[in-house]
This record gives C-alpha cells, structure tokens and sequence, in this order.
C-alpha cells in the first residue's frame, strides 16, 4: 500500500506543479510598435558630423556646431597640399555662388576650412593668396596629428563633407563640378 500512496503523492505534486507553471514560462515581451530612431554620430552619409572645435589663425575658438541651420562644406586642406590650393578656387567660386543663396530647408551655405598645417604662417599666408574669405578657418597646427582629422577618417587632402542644415553628412568628398552640382539640387528654385 506504501507503494500506491507514493504513486498518488507523485500524480498530486506533478498536477500541482503544473498547475502553477513550474518551472516558470518566459514572459512574451510585447513587441514596440513605433521606433524611435536616433542619429549616429559619424562620418558616413546620413550620419550626424561630428563636433570640430579648434582654433583659428587669431586663437579664437571656432565650433562647428555654432553653423547648424546651414548647408556646410567641412573642408580638410593645407597650405603645403598642391591638390588643395590648386582646388580652392572651385571652392572659392562655390563661397561666392551659393553663399547668399536661398536654400530649400536652410539658412544659407557656409564653409568650415580645417588646416592640416603645422604653423600658423603658412596657413594665414596662404588663406590670403588663395583669397579664402570665410571666417572659419580653424586648426590644431598638429599636421597629421590632427584631432579633427583623426575624428573624420582623414587620411589624404584635400578631404571635404557637405553636411545639411541638422548637422547630417549628405556628401563626401566633393571636387570640381561635383561642389556645384550637390549645391544645386539644395538651392530653392523659383
């Protein structure tokens, strides 16, 4: 008989425990419905540029942050790069089209020059001959060393990134006509 109440016993506590859901079933997590998409920050298109604060020529702080509302050419150059002072006349000519243009979402075109140079002569000299007249020159004098251009990837110049009015890089590595053309298709039409 001691066999049979410990078969009983055994059907009692295996009905008991699953009843109760031993061992314990994982929770279905309900799935969220609407996503929430952030910006990564980066130096691939479609991602948010990265922040540049450095100097310019006079020791002034510059940001690039401080040009958000604006369509902006982040420009990696130097004054000893002959592919760069042979293609600042092509950005010269954007500055002066597209400067005071009206754009479709944004404020204006401004350009953001990044010096790989390594003192601070070269760069202001050449910032005159090749008549750069925007106001944000900045560098770090570091040469290759670069922060900035350790922080955008920048291994050759001349280097540039045209970001929208959010911050958002929407080309790289834009030269000759290619400048005009991205400049272009953000201007208002009439």
């Amino acid at each position: 008989m001691t066999s049979f109440k410990l078969i009983i016993v055994l059907a009692l506590v295996a009905l008991t425990v699953s009843n109760f859901g031993w061992p314990p079933k994982k929770k279905k997590r309900k799935k969220n419905k609407t996503h929430i998409v952030e910006a990564q920050t980066g130096t691939n298109i479609g991602d948010i540029a990265p922040n540049i604060k450095l100097k310019n020529p006079s020791g002034k702080e510059m940001s690039l942050t401080d040009l958000r509302g604006q369509v902006v050419l982040i420009d990696f150059w130097a004054s000893w790069c002959s592919p760069c002072r042979r293609e600042n006349p092509n950005i010269v000519k954007a500055y002066i089209k597209y400067n005071k243009a009206k754009f479709k979402t944004a404020k204006g075109f401004e350009i953001f020059s990044v010096s790989l140079d390594k003192s601070v002569g070269p760069w202001k000299n050449a910032i005159v001959k090749d008549r750069l007249t925007w106001k944000f020159h900045v560098s770090d004098l570091l040469y290759w060393n670069s922060k900035a251009a350790a922080l955008y990837h920048v291994n050759s110049i001349p280097m540039s990134f045209l970001i929208d009015e959010n911050g958002k890089i929407i080309a790289k590595n834009l030269k000759g006509i290619g400048l005009h053309q991205a400049l272009d298709k953000l201007v208002e039409t009439l």
